[in-house]
This record gives structure tokens, sequence and C-alpha cells, in this order.
């Protein structure tokens, strides 16, 4: 017997890699329902090669009888409706920023806490984590591990994906602007992305840092350790799909070159690809359609004791979001909600 999921926010980027995913990973579903907002009710979306799903408004919709809802509506939705749904006992995986620092709702990337996902009855909710979050702890998971890391410099090179469809459309339109000399204004960056780097994601906070450099310390110390020292730099390029990330540890003990590849080699979700010589990298590009967490670069810091720098590169539709929510939701069936 099989389990009733929802997909919540089926027609955005990340609600169609969901589906896409579930019909890949031949998810145990004996029913699949696609959820948006009125306007998008009645369009169809695909789920596999050969099946398609006509929208249904989540407003309206009655959750009882559905097991399992991965959400990826926006915060605001979510805040209503995540909450209504695991009311009718349907467990909710949530992709969006609202309840990951809340103290009773789990913060999951299987790969490093698995465990965490026990916590969902307080509250019938388990959080996704930021994209960029996610594929630098499944990177550090390893080497934390192996050698204790006190802290961390990161910065990261986020595609325009990571704010949806529009930031896509501006990347395109702009660039495509250049070349028949039609310049476009920015929409929905605050300067323009084409051919250009923005050293700024989500909005600004009092300390001079961003939201999006903000969710990446606190979350990392409540997924992996609350002792480790986060700074962050998030920077959006003009990359359609893929996070790149440079990230610099600083660790409690010493830790090799070698110990952190074979440590990395052995960890799940990660493939190293690490060469020294050109080309001997991933770049964003080539991981588009990946599940893996790609460490490059590997190589000691000189100028700290026991420091250690590595590149990593991740599709952000996948592992930093849809990939994530379902891989929380197949440890969920297997260790919880055996039918």
């Amino acid at each position: 017997m099989g389990y009733k999921v929802a997909v919540i926010g089926a027609t955005g980027n990340v609600g169609r890699e969901i589906l896409r995913i579930l019909d890949e990973r031949n998810f145990p579903a004996d029913e699949v329902v696609a959820l948006a907002s009125a306007r998008s009710v009645g369009k169809e979306v695909s789920f596999g090669d050969d099946k398609i799903l006509k929208v249904q408004d989540l407003e309206k919709f009655d959750f009882a009888g559905c097991d399992i809802a991965l959400s990826s509506p926006g915060a605001k939705v979510s805040a209503i409706h995540s909450p209504r749904a695991a009311a009718a006992g349907c467990v909710v995986v949530d992709n969006t920023s609202h309840f990951r620092m809340d103290p009773d709702i789990p913060l999951v990337v299987p790969e490093v806490n698995p465990e965490a996902i026990a916590q969902y009855t307080k509250k019938g909710i388990i959080a996704n984590p930021n994209c960029s979050t996610i594929q630098m702890l499944v990177a550090l998971k390893p080497l934390h591990t192996l050698g204790t890391i006190k802290r961390v410099v990161v910065s990261t090179y986020q595609s325009v994906s990571g704010a949806g469809k529009e930031g896509m459309d501006e990347l395109f339109e702009q660039t495509r602007g250049v070349y028949v000399n039609d310049a476009r204004e920015p929409q929905k960056f605050a300067k323009p992305i084409a051919f250009n780097l923005i050293p700024q994601i989500d909005v600004f906070m009092d300390d001079g840092s961003t939201k999006e450099e903000w969710k990446m310390v606190v979350e990392t110390k409540k997924i992996l350790d609350p002792k480790i020292k986060v700074n962050a730099t998030c920077v959006r390029v003009p990359v359609f799909v893929g996070h790149s990330e440079s990230v610099n540890v600083e660790f409690e003990n010493s830790v090799s070159v070698e110990e952190a590849r074979a440590a990395l080699e052995s960890a799940p979700g990660v493939v190293v690809v690490d060469r020294h010589e050109p080309g001997g990298y991933i770049t964003p590009i080539e991981c588009v359609g990946e599940d893996a967490t790609y460490v490059s670069r590997i190589r000691q810091d000189p100028t700290i004791d026991n420091g250690l720098s590595f590149w990593c590169v991740s599709d952000n539709l996948r592992k930093g979001a849809a990939l994530n929510a379902v891989q929380i939701a197949e440890v969920l069936i297997r260790d919880y909600l055996k039918k």
C-alpha cells in the first residue's frame, strides 16, 4: 500500500522538480496531487514522462487522507497552509524559510542529521534548509566528523534560479538586450544581473549582513553544531542553475588534504572531482540535473593552523531544494510512517 502525496506549489521551479524526482526515484505513492494558487487551477504539470496532473486549488484542498505534503509555495503561503495540512494529519516537508528556526520543527539534511526527523511529531512539519546551506553541510559533515570544525568562511556564487522564474527570466531578457541594444532595467534584482555580479541576496539586516548570509550561519548551527562559527558572503551570479561555493574551514585538530579527500570520497551525497590540471574541477553548468554535491580544489590553507579550503557545486533546484525534500520524505516513510 502506497502513500498519498500532495505537492504544494506544483507549478513553480521547485514544485516541478519535486514531481520529476518523485517519479525518477519511484517514490511509493499511490496518488500524487498537484496544488497551487487559484490562478493556476486547471493547468497541467508533468509527473514523469507519461503522466499529467491537473493542478487543484490549494485554498480549497482538504488534506485529510494525505500522508505527506511537499511544500514549496513561498513563506507567506506556507505559514497558512503547512499548519493546516499538519492539523489534518498530513506530515509536511516545507521548503520555505518560514519554519526553519522554530525550535519545535526539525531542520534536516538527510546526509547530515537524519535523526532529527523524529521530532516531526511535535508540529507535524519538517523544514528543508536553505539551498546554499544544504550543499555546504553535505560537504562539511564528513570533515566535522574527521577534525571538529571551529570556523567556516564561505563565499557563495548563487544562480538566478534561486530567485525563481522571475530571476531566470530577468537574466535571459537582460542578456538578450545587451546583444540587440535593448537595455532592460532591473525588476527582480537590485542591479543588472547580465554580465554582472550582485553581492546581495535577500534583504539587509541591522549588522550589515543579508538575510541569506544570516540563514547560512544559524542553519549551520542548528543542523551541524551550535559551536561552529560561520562568516558568509552571498553573491548572485549570471548563471541559470547551479550554486557554487568557496569554503574555508578551520579545524580544532590537524586534518591533511589526503584525509579530507578520503573522508569526502566516502561520504554520502558527495562526489570528489579534484585533479590538479585545467578543467580538473566541476563548474555549475556540469552539475545541472545531478543529485550530488561536487567537491573540487581541496587544498591546505597555510595562513592558519589546521585550515583547508575547497570548492563545491550543486544543482540548487535538486539537492538544494526538491531532492532534499524528497529524501526527507523517504526517511520519514522508511523509519516512521511504515504502512
